[in-house]
């Protein structure tokens, strides 16, 4: 059975609503409904999709059982993740949201996929991607083109 989405991802993070308010200021999801959990989660949606869900690091032995790690209680998560990306419309519009809220990002034009990128970082250092289609970067070159990178 072939897989056919990302349902969402789980951020552990020492303060909810930090990380809460970066995902929707900085990136405009949408607080949503959770199920009744017994531990303090966010889930955050883009229109009718829960796509982050926010989490208590260190957490509760019932959060560590309910995420299927009873023993682990460092807070660091199950291993290594370099980035999270999503596509997204309106070049222009985010790149003033982001100069707006002095958020540092790096840009990148990857000609031969069609796409403009932008890199930045959340509140617990996580790198997340967004991908545009080129054609919304008519009239702007990145500083970094992805062909000079190879």
């Amino acid at each position: 059975m072939p897989l056919s989405h990302i349902e969402h991802y789980l951020i552990l993070t020492e303060d909810l609503e930090v990380t809460r308010d970066w995902y929707v200021d900085v990136l405009g999801l949408a607080v949503g409904p959770t199920p009744p959990f017994p531990f303090p989660v966010y889930w955050l949606y883009i229109g009718d999709r829960d796509v982050v869900h926010i989490g208590q690091a260190n957490a509760s032995a019932k959060q560590r059982q309910y995420l299927g790690d009873p023993a682990k209680s460092d807070g660091k998560g199950t291993g290594a993740l370099d980035h999270i990306a999503f596509r997204a419309t309106g070049l222009v519009e985010m790149l003033d949201r982001l100069r707006s809220r002095n958020v540092a990002f790096m840009e990148r034009q990857v000609d031969d996929q069609g796409l403009y990128q932008l890199f930045l970082h959340d509140p617990n250092g996580i790198k997340v991607e967004l991908n545009f289609a080129a054609a919304e970067a008519a009239g702007i070159r990145a500083p970094v083109m992805a062909k000079d990178l190879v």
